[in-house]
């Protein structure tokens, strides 16, 4: 079914948008990137008109909060054959691009400005090298979506090619014009199905988690009340959708180590609503907690905080925290590798974590 959106203004007697078209998808272009967030709050901007080298001309590109890379080209008047396959085409070589070409790239992009100081702004974690362009997916933007294109991408995507469509529409009433976006498929879907680049193999049904030990959150909460969580936007939270009750979780603190195991109890649950056990009885979470959680953004249910609640089946404090080189690393919060690092790194944890599986 061909992606479209239809507006109404709101009275009583509702007055229907009429759908308009821009100048041209140029002028999309330019607005994206003078309003990033038309494509999402959580990526950057780094690239504009990127230049592959053999003639091929990416029409932007940015990066995500773990370092993977977002190759995003406009439609235009392509037939959904062409742009499919030039974006692929841009694709294999964004996949080759080391950390000194990324940041040339952005250099261009933002003279005068150091990627890994704005990254670092932009996100609160430092930019890991090791991380950077591990992964990375195509977004195809569209003013509108023929069918075709459609199914292209589904089918693309259904074989864990991290591809997606957002498609865009300008509606007019009187002299003004409304922008609205919708995106073919789930961004979440998108995001889980990025692997890392290189040799991949079946998941092993174990599941990784990045917990941001801080300011924000405090690793003694978590396993005293029993929860793994995260917040500040939609990348960082919708991946808990992946979880269901009974999936293992293996939980790194980044720059410090691996520090426990647990099975999940429950579904993902906002801050404002996450109640614990105390010695009291049960409290809300925001009232007692040692971290910040994202308070300030409570009733806003796309950057709040989220948790979900488990039964540790190991912990070990920060300053035991289990760390090899070589051990898989990612900061998205939920995720489901399928890296040979991977397996191995389960192998060696199940090792340290003597009672991964005592309460299965």
């Amino acid at each position: 079914m061909t992606v479209r959106t239809a507006l109404w203004k709101v009275g009583k007697n509702p007055q229907e948008l009429l759908e308009a078209q821009l100048p041209s998808e140029k002028s999309l272009e330019d607005m994206v990137v003078a309003a990033p967030r038309l494509l999402s709050d959580e990526w950057m901007l780094i690239g504009r008109q990127v230049s592959t080298g053999f003639g091929g001309i990416i029409d932007l590109v940015a990066i995500a909060p773990d370092g993977s890379l977002i190759l995003i080209e406009l439609k235009r008047d392509r037939t959904p054959r062409d742009v499919v396959a030039q974006a692929i085409d841009y694709a294999a070589w964004v996949e080759r691009l080391g950390s000194d070409e990324i940041g040339a790239i952005y250099g261009r992009f933002r003279p005068g400005e150091d990627l890994a100081a704005v990254f670092q702004k932009k996100f609160g974690t430092p930019l890991d090298e090791e991380s950077l362009n591990q992964s990375h997916q195509i977004v195809i933007v569209a003013a509108e979506l023929d069918p075709s294109s459609e199914r292209i991408v589904a089918y693309l995507a259904e074989r864990d090619i991290a591809i997606n469509v957002l498609c865009f529409q300008v509606f007019s009433n009187g002299s003004e014009q409304f922008l609205s976006r919708t995106w073919l498929l789930d961004p979440m879907l998108t995001q889980s199905s990025v692997k890392a680049v290189g040799a991949n193999e079946p998941w092993n049904g174990e599941f990784y988690h990045s917990f941001g030990h801080g300011v924000e959150r405090s690793w003694d909460d978590a396993t005293k009340y029993g929860f793994i969580s995260a917040g500040g936007g939609l990348w960082y939270t919708n991946t808990f959708a992946l979880l269901s009750p009974g999936d293992r979780v293996w939980v790194n603190v980044p720059r410090s180590g691996y520090v426990g195991v647990c099975k999940v109890l429950g579904g993902a649950i906002p801050a404002r609503d996450f109640l614990v056990q105390t010695e009291q009885g049960q409290q809300p979470f925001l009232e007692i907690g040692i971290g910040s959680y994202h308070k300030e953004f409570r009733d806003d249910l796309d950057k709040c905080e989220y948790f979900v609640p488990v039964e540790w089946l190991q912990t070990v404090p920060l300053s035991a925290a289990v760390k090899q080189v070589g051990f898989f690393g990612n900061q998205n919060t939920i995720c489901r590798p399928t890296s040979p690092k991977w397996r191995s790194t389960v192998e060696k944890l199940k090792q340290s974590f003597r009672g991964w599986d005592s309460k299965a």
